[in-house]
């Protein structure tokens, strides 16, 4: 890799600003405006989030899953309760998320702890997944080692055969996480690097909003 060539990408970023006085003062109702954006957009996979977790060793772990949806002020996804951010969520709940949106040139950045959803509402979600991802989920043991690509394909082919579309039972360990949040920061990239941030953190029941230097 010409670290030359690293060194010299640039871009300057121009397309929109952030300011204090346009911001909403509920940083969910915020958030949600620039999903809607994103999507009107037209970002591919505008739901599409880095997930942080950190391990029993207090090393930090880094992965991209997909948003699915804000409940109460609360931001939801879904994975496999034994995978191994599962196991990193169960010993440590204190999670961050990140949401980059390249063709606007924003970012979002969000602190908080994650809790299990109950069984009921992870039932209800996983009835209106499509039928391939039903059986995804229950062919995957999700961070397990497996011995090849074939494995996979294999068990997957078995439990199509087995459960028709409509009668896929969900994985016991499968389910939904809510992350509540107590820290957003809305990036805007501006020109000359001088980006807009501005910061939202909870404070008792209010948010306190300032403006970060770039």
């Amino acid at each position: 890799m010409n670290k030359e060539k690293l060194q010299k990408l640039r871009e300057d970023y121009s397309k929109h600003s952030l300011d204090e006085s346009e911001v909403s003062a509920d940083p969910i109702m915020q958030f949600e405006s620039w999903m809607m954006e994103a999507m009107k957009a037209e970002v591919p996979e505008p739901n599409a989030m880095t997930l942080s977790t950190v391990d029993a060793g207090n090393k930090p772990h880094s992965r991209v899953v997909l948003l699915k949806g804000v409940e109460e002020g609360e931001f939801v996804f879904y994975t496999n309760h034994q995978s191994d951010k599962g196991d990193e969520l169960e010993q440590n709940p204190n999670v961050a998320l990140c949401f980059l949106w390249l063709e606007l040139e924003r970012q979002v950045r969000i602190e908080g702890t994650a809790e299990k959803l109950s069984q009921e509402e992870s039932e209800d979600y996983f009835r209106i997944r499509p039928y391939q991802s039903q059986i995804g989920a229950l062919a995957s043991n999700q961070s397990s080692v497996v011995p090849n690509r074939e494995f996979l394909e294999k068990r997957f082919q078995e439990l199509k055969e087995k459960y028709p579309e409509g009668d896929v039972p969900k994985p016991e360990s499968w389910g939904g996480y809510k992350i509540k949040p107590q820290v957003l920061e809305f990036w805007q990239g501006r020109r000359s690097r001088l980006h807009d941030r501005i910061k939202f953190e909870k404070v008792g029941d209010k948010w306190d909003i300032k403006r970060l230097s770039p």
